[in-house]
């Protein structure tokens, strides 16, 4: 047998030429981390949080659906029928055990310009009751903050806002696993460099560890699809954050306003909408950093024809988001709860046999009629795996379908996660 032509000294030629490569690959695309990604985003004014506003969300929730008749109902009437009887057990759970998944505390557009010592009060409080619905057991897995932006005449407002949130935060007990900071209306990559900066102050004189603070960009502007000189600044923020930033938001009003889109025709699904929200999702693919949609501002509230209009308008959008890799999206109202869960609900269940009969045999053999790859095991397995972390899917069900613990899938899902905590446990 021929011994080949390359020698110990090609190869390491070749290493050698390709190590900036390796680099870049392994620090600036590490892939998802494996964490939970919530399916949205609640916003509320900040001086409106109490500790026992989720439960007051999906008690109003619960009621909305009630009032017109049940969860199948309404599974029936927004086009979900065939699902209904599955879908209403397990959404009605959700309202009780975990109405809102990711709540924001607002201190941009949904309190708007107060006095300061008014924002000051109202920032010191959010961050007190913040940290006694931790304590408490009470507040969501994802809970943060939005702040006014770094354009020139807010600034300094919104920086001294999360400055007294986080400092009061720190002082009432470790930052909650799940905090979330969000900038919203940012136009240029220098103002996320600056997030970066203060992000690195508050660690180093509250005593945080290094890398502890991180957060959410909203991409409410045109400058950020295209820049001034041609370049895609959405793209470039994401490597010059320190891998501070966790997620892009899509803004559905500020970014169609922007573009002088009439008041009437701003919407989710408008396609200068999806154009800028297909540019985000290159731009963060393989990086790490999760996509959100935005809003409809069509509450399904008052006139019952508006109500129902508004519901199905609402599960479609929800549905048309997930079909096109958008996870997560923004909700107003409590009376977007039902609809939020019934569509991702079903969005889950509705591929489940089909996901699970390939994972069954990707893993155990199961069915030969079936190649997958293993970048599409990953794929389905992810599937699988959001399913069960937002309540659409049971462990028993996932267990019973695929043959596998949901553990397996998770590792299957995320294999540089599962390195990293066999690493760990070794």
């Amino acid at each position: 047998m021929s011994a080949g032509t390359l020698g110990e000294a090609d190869l390491a030629d070749i290493d050698a030429r390709l190590s900036g490569t390796d680099t870049l690959l392994a620090t600036e695309y590490p892939g998802d981390d494996g964490s939970r990604q919530p399916v949205h985003t609640l916003y509320v004014p900040a001086d409106r949080f109490r500790l026992d506003l989720p439960a007051q969300f999906g008690q109003a929730a619960a009621q909305a659906v009630a009032d017109f008749g049940g969860t199948v109902a309404l599974a029936q009437a927004v086009g979900l029928g065939a699902l209904a009887a599955e879908l209403a057990p397990l959404v009605d759970e959700k309202l009780v055990a975990e109405p809102i998944e990711d709540l924001r505390l607002d201190f941009e557009d949904g309190y708007g310009a107060r006095g300061d010592d008014e924002e000051d009060a109202d920032a010191i409080l959010a961050a007190e009751r913040v940290a006694q619905a931790v304590a408490a057991g009470v507040a969501p897995p994802f809970i943060g903050i939005r702040f006014k932006c770094f354009e020139a005449p807010t600034r300094r407002r919104g920086i001294r806002t999360l400055d007294l949130f986080l400092s009061t935060l720190v002082a009432n007990g470790p930052l909650p696993d799940g905090l979330v900071l969000t900038l919203p209306k940012v136009t240029t990559v220098e103002q996320v460099e600056a997030m970066v900066s203060l992000c690195e102050l508050f660690e180093e004189r509250l005593g945080l560890p290094a890398g502890r603070l991180r957060f959410e960009v909203q991409m409410e502007t045109p400058q950020l699809i295209v820049a001034a000189d041609g370049s895609v600044p959405v793209a470039t923020l994401l490597h010059r954050a320190d891998g501070r930033v966790s997620a892009l938001h899509y803004g559905t009003y500020d970014y169609s306003a922007s573009l002088q889109i009439a008041a009437a025709y701003q919407s989710m699904e408008h396609p200068a909408a999806d154009f800028a929200k297909q540019v985000m999702q290159v731009a963060v693919a393989e990086t790490g950093v999760r996509i959100s949609d935005g809003s409809t501002n069509v509450i399904p509230v008052g006139d019952p024809d508006h109500v129902i209009a508004a519901w199905k308008l609402h599960a479609r959008l929800v549905r048309r988001s997930l079909e096109r890799g958008y996870y997560q999206g923004w909700d107003l109202h409590a009376a977007q709860l039902p609809t939020r869960y019934l569509a991702t609900y079903a969005f889950y269940r509705e591929g489940f046999a089909a996901a699970a009969k390939r994972l069954d045999n990707y893993l155990h053999g199961s069915d030969a009629t079936i190649m997958d790859e293993p970048a599409t095991a990953r794929a389905l397995a992810r599937f699988v795996v959001r399913g069960l972390e937002c309540g659409a899917l049971t462990a028993d069900e996932v267990r019973s379908a695929t043959g596998s613990e949901p553990a397996e899938l998770v590792r299957l899902a995320h294999p540089k996660l599962a390195t990293t905590l066999a690493t760990k446990e070794a």
